[in-house]
């Protein structure tokens, strides 16, 4: 086989080779996860206080990433929350365990005197 014939087999064999190896990496790669929390503050100075700084810090140390914290919002159905707070993390493993570490669970002891929480985690849509 000449040279030339070697390199228009092998050309399309490597694109082959490639594109399955991107398909095997992209179903691999484990979703994002989106952390959701309901706050109701009965504290608000003692709360900004007291447990903000600590949870905020413990938050980002665990890979997570602020979308939305407080602001305005609008009810489109039902009562809102007082105050809601979003974070991103990589997966559903690390959000987990950001909220799992001893720092935060520091923090949301002192919180806890302060506030009502309802904190869930969402699996996000692979990207």
């Amino acid at each position: 086989m000449n040279m030339r014939t070697m390199v228009l087999v092998a050309a399309p064999a490597g694109v082959v080779v490639g594109a399955a190896g991107v398909q095997v990496l992209h179903a691999q790669a484990k979703p994002p996860a989106y952390v959701v929390g309901e706050i109701d503050i009965a504290n608000p100075e003692a709360f900004e206080k007291a447990y903000v700084p600590n949870a905020s810090k413990a938050i980002r140390d665990g890979g997570g990433k602020y979308l939305v914290i407080g602001g305005r919002s609008v009810a489109l159905y039902g009562e809102p929350p007082k105050r809601i707070a979003i974070m991103a993390f990589e997966s559903l493993d690390k959000a987990e365990a950001a909220f799992a570490s001893p720092a935060y669970k520091a923090a949301k002891t002192e919180g806890d005197k302060y506030a009502k929480f309802r904190i869930y985690a969402l699996e996000g849509i692979p990207q």
